[in-house]
Parts: C-alpha cells; structure tokens; sequence
C-alpha cells in the first residue's frame, strides 16, 4: 500500500516563530490533515484511491468524500444527483465543485441552478481532489453553502497507460494517457472514448462519450505555470424515472420507459492558464458550454394529445479568472499568514430555453432567453498562530452579481442586481500530536436562477409571479475532532448547524426547481479508518441529518432530504500484485413530500475489484451491484397522468432503478 506523508501542526509556521514541525506518514490514500485542516470535515483524496475504486460511472468521483452520496435519474450523458448532510443537492445546487481554477456549476442552467456534470473529467488525469463540507473558509463562494471540491489536474502521471475496459450492455471504454519532457517543461496529453447501452429492456442508451486533454506545465525557480485544453462530447439516450404504478400494473418493467424518445447531447471545450510562485497565485479561463436535453416527468398531465415531452437547451461561455496574493507578518509572538484575493466570472448564455416537443420534434416554445450574469468577489483571510497549539482563522468575503435578462416575453426581462458579505471563523486546537480540535463558523450562499429575479408572468399560465432574491444567504457552524495515530486509525467525528434562508425544491412536472422557505438542518458525521496491516486497510463513514423548513406548519419536512448517509470498504493489497476492494454504500430513505407521509425504501449496493499488476501491465475485474440489488437510485412523489387515467393526473413514487449487476474486465499497458 502506498504511504502518503504530510506534515501536522503548524505548517504555516515554517519561517516564523513556531518552526517546529512533525511528519507523520499515513498508510492509505485517505489524508486528514491533522491541525492543517480548517475543519473536521476536509481533507484530500489521492490518485491512488480514485484507482483503486470500484464505480459504475466516472461521475462518481464525488462519492469519495465522506457523507456524499451520487445517484442518477436519467442518462449517462447528464449530471448526476448528489446528497450530503440532508441536501437533495438536485444536479449540484449548494455544493461548489472547480477543477483546475476553473467552476463547473452553472449558474441559470437550463436544467437546473448550479448544475455539476463531471462527465468531461478523466479520472486518470486527476491527483487529488481536495474537498471542505461546510463554507468555513473565505475562497469559498457561489454554490458552497454544503461544501466544495476541487479537482486538481496532474502534472506528473504516474504512468503513461493504454487502458481498455470491456463489460456487460456493450460497455466499452477506452483510455490513453501520456507525457513528453520538454526541457524544464512537460506536455501532457489525454484521450478518452466511452460507449454503452444499458440494461434497460426499451431502449439502448447509445452512449458515445468522447474526452480529451492537453497539457503544459513548467516548473521554475521563478514559478509554476501550467496551461490546460479540455474537450468533451457526448450524446445519449435516456432511461429517464418511471412511476410506480406503471409497473405494479404490468404496463412497463422496472427497466422499462414510458417515452423512448429521451436523451441529448452536450459539449464542454475549455482553455485555463494557472500561475503560482512564493506569493501570488493567478489564474484565467475560458469555456464553451452547450446542453440539449429531452425529458418527461408527468407522460400526459398538461398535455392529453401530444404528451409532455420538454426540451431544455442551454449554450453559453463561460470567462473568468481569480488573482490572490499570500504574504506573512508577525503581530508580537502571534505569526499571522495573510491571503487576499479577487474574482470575477461571466456567463454570456446565448441561449437558455424550454420547449414542448414530442418524440424530439419541436412543438411550442415556453420560454427563451439570453442572459448575461457577472459575479465579483473580493476576500480577505488571517491565520493566526498563537503557539505551536493554537491557530485561528479569520475572514471576510464580499460577493457582488449583476445579470441582464432579455426574453421572448418582454414582461420577463430586466436587470437585477444583489450583493452579499460574509463572514468566517475557525479555531483549531492540537491536544498532542495526534488528536485536534475544531470550531467553525460561517456564513455562504448560493445564487438563485436570474430568470427568476426578474420574471413578471409565469410563461405558461400567464399568470402574475414574485420574483426571487439572486443571493440567498446561509450560515453554518461546526464543532469536530480527528484523532490520528500514524500507523493504524484515523478518526474524525463533527457536529454540525447549517440554516438557508430560502431552500430550492424539484418540481417534477417542470423538470427544475424553484425557490422555497428558508430551512434548518444539523447533524453528526463520523469518519473512522483502520489499518490492520499494510497491505489491510478497513474504512467506516456516516452521516446523521435532521432537516426542517422554518415554517409554522406540520408540513415541514424537506423534499428530498436524506437522514441517513453511510459507506465501508474493505481494501487488501493480497501480495505485492494483487489487490482487491470491496465497497458498500448505503442512502436511508428520503423524505419525498412535506408532511412526511411519503418516503423512499432506502438503497443499499455493494461493488467489488480486483486487480492484479505486474511492471508493465495490470488486468482488473469490476463487479458492480455485486449482490443485484433492485433498489432505487432516485425517488420522487408528485402527480403525472398515463393516458387512460383522469385528466388531473395520480399522486404517486416516481423513481430510477439502480442497474443490475454488471461485469467489466479491464486491461492496462504501463510505460
């Protein structure tokens, strides 16, 4: 098993008056980051663990941090469903994700506000993922009211691979991922082609996912500057939810589709530029982003003739970049780290639309839009190291959208404009070298859809509509502690308080959400790792949610809000080639209406690998949903109509089943 070191207590303290620093090696893949951490609840996930997990869809990548949970309820092609502590994140709403300086929600997504789709990342190009639950630290914004991540690209591949994998649907995928010296500089380049088909009995996903990277990087005494191409296309057919009753009836199977015709296609073309040396870090982007996406939730509820079929599409460029500058100074005895920073980002979206079709032919338009939005943001953040011991964290952060919306509705378009400022607080204590404490608090925020902050009348009913704040603000605090002991167990154990002014809830009919009451939810997470050996390693993560709007009502409960999130897994490296991992995942059941009378059963899947290596070449066997479980990935309850029902439709569990257990064996040539 590899060995990852990195240092505990003061790091920062490495020029100033507390230079008395401790390494520690850990056994795993897995760091915690004793005393380095700003919370209980972050750390980073190596390449090595990304590797060495067994996952049906690459997308999965987020299911690595404790406490989340990723499911899907349509195609491959589109962006997942993400949970953690008691979000029904929807497709990435209060979760911030970056890869390589760059965001990847998007803010008046077609689909969803702060929309995530990871499908244009090749695991194999990632280092680490870097990931904080809660907003505690002042570089967070937009989107991380629950936490962020961030994907780190490599600059050293450890190896240069050919990668093929082949398994059950016609799943093929295939990988190459090299690198060329050039003097003190690198060029790294990446490919990526995916197929498949699916279990599903009705249709063929036809998946034909196609990623690209090219990379440079130098390294000098002077700084680090790497520039990134990413190009990713892919189009799918989809499987999307069903509802219960159609199968009870014998109308479909649970593998079935109730409109055969859904499915899109989608495109990402981004170019990045990162710089950093001892006291600036600087980055800028560029993206080209495009989404058209056919859908149907409710088959004949508000059409009797044609069905419900919708069509959402989405083009923009995205632009943007961030400049921080990192410097110390000490105050008496106290050292104190500084990091001040600036950003900005711009969505130009060409194109935001929703359209009724049938069978992919365009029938009406329900709305189109251009709109323009820009974001800046300016921080400021102090570590305070008091002692060897004791470190504080301090900040501020100020956060400014302005948006432009031109629709095909005059009455809906406008300017709308908020600002937000944010404060942030940490303590972290070191009771020795291996047990730290942690308090937390701080206030984030997610961006609501700027359609909303400026619509007049409701595009279908024509009806007058209140329009929505554009920042909606949150506060969240957190008590934690992490033990360590540097050859056999890691222990992390948080409380947690999180309250949001105004919740964004699904609405099944309309494919998207909208805006709510403001909600409150705390929680306990634990997460514990054991190695027995160097070769054995065991791990062991829960999440314990209570969730409630904050409203005077028995209808209080959260739609989609999950108690209970929780995962183990077994990783033995059997000799010095052969390894083998095996992971469960568990997800409670959810809350699917506000009375609490409805609930999901919960989802329980256990997925297997095993591998073996030799110097230039490695053979693995994936096998997914070992015990072929029939659980649901998703589950909502809302009204939708089969053509023989009545014209107001049935209340009844709309849900995606997980896939059936699935074989893949996989085949790597190492240079």
């Amino acid at each position: 098993m590899k060995k990852l070191c990195f240092i505990a207590g003061c790091l920062s303290c490495s020029g100033g008056a507390f230079a008395n620093i401790e390494k520690i090696t850990v056994y795993g893949h897995r760091t915690g980051l004793i005393g380095e951490s700003i919370s209980a609840s972050s750390g980073i996930i190596g390449q090595g663990e990304i590797e060495n997990r067994p996952m049906l869809r690459s997308t999965e990548l987020l299911e690595l941090i404790p406490g989340m949970a990723v499911t899907q309820h349509s195609g491959s092609g589109k962006a997942n469903q993400y949970f953690i502590r008691g979000f029904n994140l929807d497709h990435g709403t209060d979760f911030s994700t970056n890869i390589d300086g760059m965001p990847i929600n998007m803010r008046s997504h077609g689909h969803g506000q702060g929309y995530t789709d990871l499908n244009f990342i090749i695991p194999e190009t990632i280092a680490t993922v870097s990931y904080q639950k809660g907003s505690y630290d002042a570089k967070q914004g937009d989107f991380s009211t629950a936490g962020s991540a961030y994907f780190h690209l490599t600059d050293n591949p450890k190896h240069q691979q050919l990668d093929f994998t082949i398994g059950e649907d016609n799943y093929l995928r295939a990988v190459a991922l090299g690198s060329i010296p050039l003097g003190n500089s690198k060029l790294i380049g990446a490919t990526e082609w995916q197929g498949y088909d699916g279990p599903w009995q009705d249709i063929k996903e036809s998946v034909n996912k196609k990623n690209a990277l090219l990379r440079f990087v130098n390294e000098s005494k002077h700084g680090n500057l790497s520039i990134s191409a990413m190009a990713y296309d892919n189009t799918w057919n989809s499987a999307d939810q069903i509802p219960q009753r159609a199968v009870d009836q014998g109308i479909i199977s649970s593998l079935g589709s109730l409109d055969t015709t859904l499915g899109g296609s989608s495109s990402r073309y981004s170019l990045s530029a990162n710089w950093q040396n001892e006291h600036l870090t600087a980055n800028a982007y560029v993206i080209d982003y495009k989404l058209n996406l056919y859908s149907n939730f409710s088959y004949f509820l508000n059409d009797p003739v044609n069905g419900d079929q919708f069509n959402q599409r989405d083009n923009r460029t995205v632009s943007g970049g961030a400049i921080s500058y990192q410097f110390s100074d000490v105050l008496g005895s106290i050292l104190l780290n500084h990091d001040v920073g600036v950003e900005l980002r711009n969505d130009n979206i060409d194109n935001v639309g929703l359209y009724n079709t049938q069978s992919r032919n365009y029938l009406s338009t329900v709305r189109e839009d251009r709109v323009d939005e820009t974001s800046y943001a300016a921080y400021w953040q102090t570590q305070l190291t008091m002692s060897p011991q004791l470190e504080a964290t301090v900040g501020v952060r100020y956060d400014y959208i302005d948006a432009s919306v031109n629709s095909d509705n005059h009455l809906n378009s406008g300017d709308a404009n908020d600002d937000l400022l944010g404060f942030k607080a940490s303590l972290t204590y070191l009771f020795n070298e291996n047990v730290a404490g942690y308090a937390n608090w701080g206030q984030s925020f997610h961006s609501n859809d700027a359609r909303g902050a400026t619509i007049q009348q409701d595009p279908v009913t024509l009806a007058a509509t209140d329009t929505v704040d554009l920042l909606v603000k949150s506060n969240g605090a957190e008590l934690g502690m992490r033990y360590f002991d540097e050859k056999h167990f890691n222990f992390s154990a948080a409380l947690w308080w999180l309250s949001l002014d105004s919740e964004l809830l699904f609405v099944g009919d309309a494919g998207n959400t909208e805006a709510s009451d403001a909600s409150t939810r705390y929680g306990l997470e634990l997460s514990a790792y054991y190695w027995l050996a160097e070769t054995l390693s065991l791990d062991a993560e829960a999440s314990f949610t209570h969730s409630r709007l904050d409203i005077d009502s028995q209808n209080d409960r959260i739609e989609g809000a999950v108690p209970v999130v929780a995962s183990a897994g077994v990783n033995w490296h059997i000799t010095e080639q052969w390894q083998t991992s095996l992971r469960l995942r568990h997800i409670g059941k959810r809350m699917l209406n506000d009375d609490g009378s409805q609930r999901s059963e919960p989802l329980t899947v256990v997925n297997g690998l095993v591998s073996y290596q030799h110097t230039h070449w490695k053979v693995g066997l994936e096998l997914l949903n070992l015990f072929d479980s029939s659980d649901h990935d998703i589950d909502y309850y809302y009204a939708s109509r089969l053509p023989t029902e009545p014209a107001e439709g049935v209340e009844d569990n709309h849900y995606h089943p997980i896939e059936p257990r699935t074989l893949r064996f996989n085949v790597s040539l190492l240079f």
